[in-house]
Parts: C-alpha cells; structure tokens; sequence
C-alpha cells in the first residue's frame, strides 16, 4: 500500500484510493478466513484478556487463543482452557502448576508455570500475535522475548514502554516484528494518523474521563475510600488500572507511551478531560484540522482493530448512540487535585530510568492502597519519595531497568510501611 500512502498524502484521486483500500480489505479479510490467525493471550484472565477471548469467540473462522498465561488465577485458566482449547495454558505462580496441570494435560492441553516459562513461550510456533494484557512490569521481558522472535504484538500494557521504550523501540528496528496499540486512547490515535504524514502533526490530544473524582474538592479526596476509587464511572477495568485512573497516573503513563508509539515530542502530546468517554482521543494537523475517533466505552474495539490489523469487524455489541449525549464537554486536568498527572512531564523532561522508578513506586503505592495500609492521597508523596531517593540513570541498559525495578519497589515498600504508621 506504499503507492497508496502516496496518493492520499498528495491529495490526490481519494476515491481510487479509497476504492484500493476496499479491495484490500475484503481481499485480505477472505485470506484471514483460510488462515486463521493464531494468538497468545499473556494475561489471559484480566479484564484485557477476558474480553481478547471474546472477541476470538465472537470470529472463529479468524482467530484461535493457542497459548494461554495468567498469574494466579489457576481456577480461571482452568476454565478459559478448557473452553478454548489452546496447546498451551501456563501460570506465573508455581505453587499452582499441579493443579493446572491434572485439569489440563488430560485434555491434551500443555502445561508450564513460572516466569521463565513465560519468556521462553514467546518462542513458540504455535503463535504469529501475542496480545500483551498482563498489568504493570511484568509485561516487558516477554514483550521484548516476542519482538526478538518477529511476533507480531498487540499491546495492551502500557508499562512496557512507560519503563523501557527506548530499549523496546531499538528492538523493534532491529526486528520484522510489529506493534498495535490495544489502548483505547492509543488505538483512536493511530486510526486518526492512518492515511496521514507524521510530519504534518501538530499535537496529539489524550482524552480522561477524569476518573470517579474528578468533582471532588481536595478535602473530600483526603477521605476517599478504596470502594470509592474502585467505582469508575464509564469503564469496567481491573483493580490497579481503575486505581491509576482514579490519580490520572494512568493518563501519565499514556502520555509517556504515546511519545514511543508514535515518536512524538513531549510538547505535542496534551490531556484533556472528556467525562463522556465518547471521543477516545484526537489529532490536530498544522492545517487546523482535527481528527477524533469515537465510540462507546468499550475495550472490544480496539482489541478487535487490532487483531484485524486495522481491519474493521463488523461489532455485534451496542453502537454509538448520539440521542444519548445532548452534550460532549471537554476541560483541563487539575493538576492540583490529581498531581501523579505530572508525573509524565517529569518522566519525559528527565529521561533515563525516571520512569521506571515511577512504575515500580506506584505498583507498590496501589497495592498498598488497595490494602488500605495507605490513603489515597498518599500515592502522589509515596512515588515522589521514592524517586528521590534512587539513583538517576541517564542512559539505563535492560539490566539497569530490571535492578532499578527492584529496587524502586523495595525502597517504595519501605516508606509505605512508614506511611501506614502516619495514616
């Protein structure tokens, strides 16, 4: 489609091209429907996950979950394989290989656990696109283990490039291997950028909905309970992503993916809230022109673009119903209210290893929240403390990612068991 992007970057002849497109697509969608594409799910029993499976039950003549990886959640696993089907279904948690295992192998089913059995399953044959749902650090060695074996990767966790997007971006260089983002906000984008020059991007518009506190006052913040961030007002998510959206630190570590994604400058990457989660994000083009993909708040969407290769499925689920929004209303993020926002300026301006000390501090401040062993509000002082606290790496390698992990979430435990003592 080289000749194509020419045409449509020229302005030219648009309905030749558009008319290209359409060939293409029902050309490639019937070579799908021979070659089924076959897919690991890492983090198959999260909320990302879940909904992967069912969109592949949804187009079975596209897609077949072959290898299945969860955490945990053996009895979950258990049922998701035996419904599925897959060659492979591993656990990260050791303790639970046996039960795994006895529930499976009868079935035909193959069986690992531990996370050297995850990296090393991303060499397997019996897989071309890996979706990757696992939350938080742990998706980046098995990420870049996929990369180096010319998988093709549906991102879905963010932390991999929020902690090491320089190293992920040189591996994709060196690699045949493609990335897709599954994020909603990062798929809107790339659909919007489709067809269009980088060079002609003016900024990129990252919607929040502002999470379920955004019409607090500072005061009711500080009493906040953990129920009451769990209670997202427009999206059904897993614990930790509701919490980072609750503190808009999920809006920073977006805005910090979006630089890698789409090799943008810091300055031309902006947040806006849009309580209605109607708009998924924009592109504003150096003609004035704004382009916003739309849709109802709903993960599938960009789980199934992404499976397609940004080939549009058609969607069995409730669409877009304009009758219901007299009003689409946009504001600026309160960085007064919600600090972890401006986390993502300090990441980017700083560089190096800021942003992986940042992760590692808030995976721990959010478990401890969740645990109520701290407040809410003390998950912005809990991640800046810790930064101060390690060493700054100007030019970190993958062995100083994973020893400042380390030591990031150990020195974050620390002060949050300080902060426990001084709720």
């Amino acid at each position: 489609m080289a000749a194509d992007r020419k045409l449509i970057r020229s302005g030219c002849n648009l309905r030749f091209f558009a008319y290209l497109c359409k060939l293409e697509y029902h050309s490639d969608l019937n070579q799908k429907m021979t070659n089924q594409k076959k897919i690991a799910i890492l983090g198959s029993t999260g909320s990302i996950g879940a909904q992967t499976l069912e969109v592949i039950a949804q187009y079975p003549e596209l897609f077949k979950a072959t290898v299945l990886i969860a955490g945990t959640r053996v009895d979950t696993l258990i049922q998701q394989a035996i419904k599925f089907l897959p060659e492979w279904a591993i656990i990260a948690d050791t303790s639970l290989y046996w039960k795994l295992r006895d529930a499976l192998e009868p079935l035909g089913i193959k069986t690992a656990a531990g996370q050297d059995a995850i990296n090393d399953s991303m060499n397997l044959d019996c897989f071309d696109t890996v979706v990757t749902a696992t939350v938080g650090y742990s998706g980046l060695t098995p990420t870049l283990r996929a990369i180096k074996a010319s998988k093709k990767i549906a991102l879905a966790n963010k932390e991999t490039l929020v902690v090491a997007g320089d190293i992920v971006c040189k591996a994709l260089e060196q690699s045949p291997s493609t990335m897709l983002p599954v994020d909603s906000e990062h798929s809107a984008i790339y659909q919007c950028l489709v067809g269009e020059s980088p060079e002609r991007v003016r900024r990129i518009i990252i919607t929040a909905s502002g999470g379920p506190f955004r019409k607090l006052t500072p005061q009711q913040i500080e009493e906040v309970t953990v129920r009451d961030a769990l209670h997202h007002p427009n999206w059904q998510m897993g614990a930790k992503i509701t919490i980072d959206s609750a503190t808009m630190l999920n809006k920073a570590f977006e805005i910090i993916e979006a630089r890698w994604l789409f090799n943008m400058r810091p300055d031309q990457i902006e947040p806006i809230v849009h309580p209605q989660s109607v708009v998924h994000s924009m592109v504003e083009f150096m003609d004035g022109a704004v382009k916003a993909q739309l849709g109802i708040p709903d993960m599938k969407l960009p789980i199934r673009y992404a499976l397609g290769e940004t080939f549009r499925l058609d969607a069995p689920e409730e669409h877009l119903d304009f009758d219901r929004y007299g009003t689409l209303t946009f504001e600026k993020p309160d960085e007064k209210k919600f600090p972890c926002i401006t986390l993502a300026a300090h990441a980017l301006t700083r560089g190096g290893n800021t942003a992986c000390v940042i992760n590692a501090a808030n995976e721990i401040a959010v478990k401890a929240f969740l645990n109520e062993k701290i407040k809410f509000t003390q998950i912005y002082p809990l991640i800046t403390e810790t930064l101060a606290q390690i060493q700054f790496i100007a030019s970190p390698t993958y062995d100083d990612y994973v020893a400042c992990n380390a030591e990031s979430r150990a020195k974050a435990s620390e002060i949050a068991e300080k902060l426990s003592f001084n709720k």
